[in-house]
């Protein structure tokens, strides 16, 4: 009964909060309304200009997310753990290498790959592998590096610096947590005996999944595509709202002269990667439409550290890894991702 309870009282909170949330906007719209004259407002060039731009960002971006919702979807029906892990060799060194290229054989989204990650600890995979693969998965894989092509089709200089980024962090951050972290880094929320059910119950679901029929695998692949898609689409919507309100509603003058600071630039990018949380799919067309603004060495940051180190992968990690691990790995990606940024201010 308590557990009825507690079920039906979720529904109502997240109902409320949701018309609080619509309230404040519905106040918001009709404010405005009364402020301005409606039709001046419709008739806005900044708000014609803002159509546009968030169209185009979301066209252009929206080809590349249902490639990668669909492969992360296959891999997710028909591709194992077990089958992960014989890619990954016992030698430290070359392990970590493994999970830094990876991606290109698995091009898992960041959106899937922590959870992922959790079971591949539990079955044995070292941490500074399953470390390097979670930072360096979502970004070097070939439907990234492909969208980041497309975005920069003039200068495809940026898409190999961004690979290239992405790795040589990557390979570190593994090599220091290989060097220093010897501890279980996982957070053990359950006793024994959860864990022990819970593990039956994957082997026994995994056992009745690879007895289903093709079909039925066809029809949970395309479930999961939807799913991810609409997971991972509104963070792209949010996105490509605020790139557009930047563009047109923040001062020019004032985001070219932060665009061209210099080392500030990068930390602004970097920021907002974080804040954004973009899939690394996307991420390259919102990084194009700011290049006229900010340094190229800062979108590179941006584009780097946004995949590895955001709001929503965030909160995932500290689900699965103890808070001081995830503070480690925060702080180890800020630094290299700005002097790698800073590093690359020069080659350019």
């Amino acid at each position: 009964m308590r557990n009825t309870a507690i079920k039906k009282s979720t529904p109502v909170k997240s109902n409320s909060q949701l018309l609080i949330i619509l309230s404040l906007v519905i106040i918001g719209i009709l404010y405005v309304l009364s402020t301005y004259d409606p039709s001046s407002i419709v008739t806005s060039p900044k708000l014609q200009m803002f159509k546009m731009m968030l169209i185009s960002i979301i066209i252009e971006a929206m080809p590349f997310i249902l490639i990668g919702v669909f492969v992360s979807a296959i891999l997710q029906v028909f591709v194992t753990d077990t089958m992960i892990r014989k890619f990954i060799p016992k030698n430290p060194i070359l392990g970590i290498i493994a999970a830094s290229v990876l991606g290109i054989i698995f091009p898992i989204c960041e959106c899937g790959m922590v959870p992922a990650i959790r079971k591949l600890i539990k079955k044995g995979m070292p941490l500074y592998v399953a470390t390097t693969f979670i930072l360096v998965g979502p970004i070097l894989n070939p439907i990234v590096f492909l969208s980041t092509l497309t975005a920069f089709r003039s200068q495809p200089a940026i898409a190999f610096y961004r690979m290239g980024l992405a790795f040589v962090v990557a390979l570190i951050v593994g090599l220091i947590v290989f060097k220093f972290v010897k501890s279980n880094q996982l957070r053990e929320q359950l006793t024994h005996l959860k864990n022990n059910i819970e593990e039956k119950h994957q082997h026994h679901h995994s056992a009745i999944s690879s007895k289903k029929p093709v079909k039925n695998k066809l029809i949970e692949v395309m479930g999961h595509t939807v799913s991810e898609f609409f997971d991972m689409g509104k963070y792209l919507v949010f996105g490509s709202i605020i790139v557009a309100l930047l563009q047109v509603f923040v001062s020019q003058n004032s985001l070219i002269a932060v665009g061209n600071s210099g080392p500030a630039a990068n930390l602004v990018m970097m920021g907002l990667g974080f804040i954004l949380s973009l899939c690394s799919t996307s991420d390259a067309f919102v990084a194009q439409s700011l290049q006229t603004i900010f340094t190229k060495s800062s979108l590179i940051g941006f584009m780097v550290f946004g995949p590895m180190i955001n709001i929503k992968g965030i909160l995932m990690m500290l689900a699965v890894f103890r808070s001081r691990f995830v503070l480690l790995l925060c702080g180890l990606v800020t630094i290299l991702v700005f002097v790698g940024t800073i590093v690359l201010q020069l080659a350019f």
